[in-house]
């Protein structure tokens, strides 16, 4: 499994944060690359994703949501990943940290993908992050 990190510090307290990041079918708001986010019910979504030239369609699970500390999720099919958004408060504002693994079986698409995933889950990140700041 790769593991990629990113944090940013959001000038706004960690409850106003958790607030907006935790209503998940906004994130396609967010990010150029999110198509859509579909909820499913009990803590379940199906992002649409397109990256590295390809869609993606994966089911993501709730797996804590403990506000306003923790945001955490697992997906259920598809691109195995899981990933946690860490809130803490800090002068002028909270940091937010983003911790995300995930796993991909075929070898030759494990290969492109690693090459283009930190890039791109840090822009990813970077965005959503910088449009949650301009919503706060």
């Amino acid at each position: 499994m790769a593991t990629i990190e990113h944090s940013a510090i959001l000038k706004a307290s960690p409850e106003r944060v958790f607030a907006l990041l935790e209503r998940v079918e906004d994130f396609a708001d967010y990010s150029d690359l999110i198509q859509a986010i579909e909820p499913l019910g009990e803590d379940r979504y199906r992002w649409h994703v397109h990256a590295v030239g390809m869609d993606w369609t994966f089911d993501v699970a709730i797996t804590e949501a403990r506000a306003p500390e923790v945001l955490a999720w697992e997906s259920l099919d598809g691109v195995h990943n899981r990933g946690c958004y860490r809130l803490t408060p800090v002068a002028g504002g909270t940091e937010v940290a983003l911790t995300l693994t995930y796993a991909i079986r075929n070898r030759l698409l494990e290969k492109a993908v690693n090459r283009a995933a930190r890039p791109l889950v840090g822009k990813v990140s970077r965005q959503i992050l910088e449009r949650v700041a301009a919503r706060l």
